[in-house]
This record gives structure tokens, sequence and C-alpha cells, in this order.
């Protein structure tokens, strides 16, 4: 089964409601050490991707200002929920984060946590994130990966068959996903369950995409 945003729209309703129970206090220490990784500044505009119940929210510096953008309706609501928050000027757009939304070059970091996995296009959310990353911007991934090196196994392949059923693929690769050049990887180390999530740091170049 492929990802389609029909059915993440379906996928992501039902997971609205006790997705922050459930799903994001497991990842709540990684999430924190990816967003601080980024060193973001007083001042500063932050992009986040596929910002689902906006568990990052509370994690973002006092002193930026923030974009979330969602497919999902739904778990923007529940994003929506967690706003104000004191010092910082968020907004939230629903929209699908694989088409040209925003403008080009306007952010000076980008996070994607947990979304290059859903998303039913990679390869295109992260092109368009980094369209509009300003030059020397930077983005951090907190995701699921296929190894780089690994084989993908018959197991593998069987386990994907129910994890695209509840919203994720654990078949990619981040190099099949980043590609078209125009950043370098800064930063790519291995996070929970052994490495099979890895948090990743890169840099966009001077010249563009």
């Amino acid at each position: 089964m492929k990802l389609t945003n029909e059915w993440n729209r379906l996928v992501y309703r039902l997971w609205s409601p006790v997705y922050d129970a459930l799903i994001s206090r497991f990842y709540e220490r990684e999430r924190r050490r990816a967003v601080e990784a980024l060193k973001l500044q007083r001042g500063e505009r932050v992009l986040l991707v596929g910002i689902g119940t906006g568990a990052d929210l509370p994690l973002l510096p006092e002193g930026v200002e923030a974009v979330g953008v969602d497919l999902s309706p739904d778990m923007l609501r529940r994003a929506q929920s967690k706003l104000p928050l004191a010092g910082r000027a968020i907004a939230l757009v629903q929209a699908d984060a694989q088409e040209p939304v925003l403008a080009e070059s306007r952010f000076d970091a980008a996070i994607f946590n947990l979304i290059l996995s859903v998303i039913p296009d990679g390869a295109a959310c992260w092109r368009e994130a980094l369209r509009v990353l300003k030059p020397g911007g930077r983005a951090i991934v907190f995701d699921k990966f296929l190894p780089e090196n690994g084989s993908l196994t018959v197991g593998r392949r069987l386990l994907n068959l129910f994890t695209t059923l509840i919203g994720t693929d654990i078949n990619r690769r981040f190099s099949d996903l980043a590609t078209g050049g125009g950043f370098a990887v800064v930063r790519d180390e291995p996070s929970v369950l052994r490495g099979a999530y890895r948090i990743i740091e890169v840099r966009k170049e001077h010249r563009g995409i």
C-alpha cells in the first residue's frame, strides 16, 4: 500500500484525539533534542513541516516566529488548542507540504519531525521546504529511515504493509528523499530504537538549490 493524502486525512483524523497521549510522549525527548540542535535565535523564522498536534510548539524558544503546516484539519485543531504560547508568534496553515504554498527563501530554519516517513511524496516535501529556506538556513530531521547500507528484507516489507495502514512508511531512505543537492549534511546521529530513527541536520548552500 502507498500512502496518499486521502488516506492520511482519514488516518490522522482517527489518530488526532489520542496522538499526544499515545505517541507524542514517547518521542518528546528526541523532539526536544532535534529542536535544540537548531539553536534557534530570537527573531528567527522557523517552519514546522507536518506540525501535527503541535508537539514541537512548546519546545520553541521565546522570541521566534513560527509557521506550522499540516494537511490534517483534525491534527491542526489539536495544535491550535496549545496556542497562544508566551513570547512566540505562531501561525498554523492547513496545506499540502508537497506543494508550493509559501514564499521562497522566507525561513531561517525548518523542522521535519516525523513527517518525511508520513507524507506521500517525501522528496517533493523536502524540495519544497528547502526552497523556502534562506541561503545558509538549516533544517533538522527526526524520523525513521531504512539504513543507507541496509537491505530491504522480506520481513520489513511485510511489516510496512501494516505501518502504512496506520500512516507511516518505514522503508524510505533519507538519501532517496533528500535529492537535488543544494545542501550539506552537518549532523547525522542515531536516535531511538537502536538507530532506527535518526536526527539529521542540514544547511542550505548559499548558491541556492
